[in-house]
């Protein structure tokens, strides 16, 4: 294992990040914040509780994985594209490292600033509504599995894209959408059959809800179901990354 290797990769994307913290940390948690005021104080205050739990405090869970999917895709894409786009990839695949070592460390960087922001995320939630942490050891395996594999999914991205614009596509049109209508402000208990069952075929369904029950210890689908799309994602994410190393596709075009 080419330590050095890995080690410079990090610190170097870990830099990066640190240049650009405006862009990946503030605004986030200022969009965060907004969401508290809007849905926790403004809303919260003529809705009743969900799974007894107040709804500002309920929708924590759901906001902060909203943000560590988005910023998770964004940093581990970005981190693998920029490379392409200067050209300096074939440096990357020319060093001593290997294919895994390289997503080891573009995907650690990436996930250590998701957890980062979730950190932060939540400290920004305290301010606005009471939020309680009845697993913690749970939260944290939930959040650092859930990071790894949005993460994973983000460098495979930041591989098939081919411009800016292409970065944007599946964040925007496809993981939004499936978050707010996998449970991030609401339980899927409260929608009305047959949409239930349909809702639950939604991945992002079962992500949200392990990682709730994490806090308040109430789900909307079993605890098991949402380890077995956590470990899913981060699986399939990794059969997909080995297969465009291996075949070189828009790597070593």
């Amino acid at each position: 294992m080419n330590w050095h290797g890995i080690a410079a990769i990090y610190r170097f994307e870990m830099a990066r990040w640190g240049r650009t913290l405006w862009q990946s940390l503030v605004t986030p948690v200022i969009t965060t914040a907004l969401y508290f005021v809007v849905f926790g104080s403004a809303l919260g205050s003529r809705m009743t509780q969900m799974e007894g739990v107040s709804f500002g405090s309920f929708i924590v869970p759901g906001l902060t994985l909203l943000s560590v999917f988005m910023q998770s895709i964004f940093n581990a894409s970005f981190g693998i594209f920029f490379p392409k786009f200067t050209g300096t990839i074939y440096e990357l695949l020319s060093a001593p490292i290997s294919s895994f070592e390289a997503v080891l460390a573009y995907v650690g960087s990436a996930v250590t600033k998701s957890v980062i922001l979730a950190l932060v995320t939540l400290a920004t939630a305290l301010i606005f509504v009471p939020v309680r942490v009845d697993h913690p050891i749970a939260m944290v395996l939930f959040l650092l599995g859930i990071s790894a594999g949005f993460c994973l999914f983000g460098f495979a991205i930041g591989v098939w894209a081919k411009n800016f614009e292409q970065l944007q596509i599946i964040p925007m049109l496809v993981i939004t959408p499936l978050t707010f209508l996998g449970g991030a402000f609401y339980s899927v208990k409260t929608i009305p059959q047959p949409w239930r069952t349909v809702t639950l075929f939604n991945p992002v369904v079962h992500l949200i809800s392990g990682f709730r029950w994490s806090f308040y210890s109430t789900a909307d689908v079993p605890v098991w179901s949402s380890v077995a799309v956590t470990v899913g994602v981060i699986a399939v994410c990794m059969a997909l990354i080995a297969w465009m190393f291996r075949t070189g596709y828009r790597l070593k075009q």
